[in-house]
């Protein structure tokens, strides 16, 4: 018998870019505070939130999208051609078909990539990062644009006072490909179904669509509940990473967090023991939380501030509704020599 013939295989992957872009409109704490009968300085004091992007009326999540991937390929030194796979991380593309990668894909001129979403909330782009990871490696994909993108006011209760405040929107997008060197560590990923309703979905759109709630559906959370986890579980995950990479915690130059929760960053600062000296993505006291993106939001903004830069080894760590969680060692791009 004949045997199957395999793809050829290389041994490392890597970032070789990360752009981003954000949502037009700067919304205040004081623009918001009325509906949930808060305060600029109660809503600072709890989240580290100034002000977030949102979207404008104009600027739909496939704008966003094209922008920011648009800079990725170019900071990348690649065509729109030369991109073979499209993954995008996503819970705010309110179509089920078709898929908001298969869209982009189109849009940017990639002439027929792989294309396809995934729903991991806050968690999305390193799950994303991890299966482009493995693409590259296996020889089943040589460049894979990976996306977090969100437009969380389309989501939005402002009368909600336990996360509607936090959310903003935009699109990180980073293109993987092929190293002589380890670029991406292994990703520690999971998931706790058993919360599955500590962030959720007010109602389904089943009972939207039978006229059982009226309401538009929008997002909650147990606030107390998501802070506990995240702020000290989560610094467990982010450790197994740094261990799974072969690394010690002040082996990390940056720390690139899920941007959820001033508050939670800190803490798991604290729990982590990294170097007095290690950057941290704090990208959410201007833009807000914007679940998938946010990741690739924060890295973006170290890099181009000059508060990061190629060659580095950044942590970063995803964590949100499901509950689904990913982490994982990366090396940042160096985007003078891609």
């Amino acid at each position: 018998m004949s045997a199957i013939r395999m793809a050829e295989t290389v041994q490392y992957s890597r970032l070789l870019s990360v752009a981003g872009v954000r949502g037009d409109l700067v919304v205040t704490n004081d623009d918001i505070a009325g509906p949930i009968d808060s305060s600029d300085e109660w809503i600072q004091q709890r989240t580290g939130i100034i002000t977030r992007r949102r979207a404008g009326e104009d600027q739909s999540l496939l704008d966003m999208c094209i922008g920011a991937s648009r800079e990725a390929i170019s900071l990348a030194r690649l065509e729109p051609t030369d991109i073979d796979t499209v993954i995008v991380a996503t819970v705010t593309h309110l179509q089920l078909t078709p898929s908001l990668a298969a869209s982009l894909a189109d849009r940017i001129g990639t002439q027929g990539a792989a294309a396809w979403d995934i729903s991991a909330a806050c968690a999305g782009y390193p799950y994303a990062v991890g299966q482009a990871d493995a693409l590259v490696r296996s020889g089943s994909a040589r460049h894979v644009l990976v996306v977090g993108a969100e437009r969380m006011s389309d989501v939005i209760d402002p009368t909600d006072r336990s996360i509607s405040f936090l959310l903003g929107d935009g699109a990180g997008a980073a293109v993987v490909g092929p190293a002589d060197a380890p670029g991406i560590g292994p990703t520690v990923w999971g998931s706790d179904g058993s919360h599955d309703q500590t962030i959720r979905q007010t109602h389904s759109f089943d009972t939207f669509r039978t006229g059982e709630d009226t309401s538009w559906p929008t997002l909650r959370q147990e606030g107390p509940t998501v802070f506990k986890w995240a702020a000290f579980e989560m610094a467990k995950v982010a450790a197994r990473a740094i261990e799974a990479a072969g690394l010690q915690p002040s082996d990390i130059d940056v720390f690139v967090p899920h941007q959820a929760n001033m508050r939670i960053i800190d803490q798991l600062m604290k729990s982590l023991h990294l170097r007095e000296d290690v950057v941290v993505g704090r990208d959410i006291a201007d833009t807000g939380n914007t679940s998938a993106a946010s990741i690739p939001l924060a890295t973006e903004r170290l890099l181009r501030e000059g508060q990061a830069h190629g060659g580095q080894l950044a942590l970063q760590i995803g964590f949100g509704a499901g509950l689904a969680y990913a982490a994982q060692v990366v090396v940042l791009p160096d985007h003078n020599n891609a």
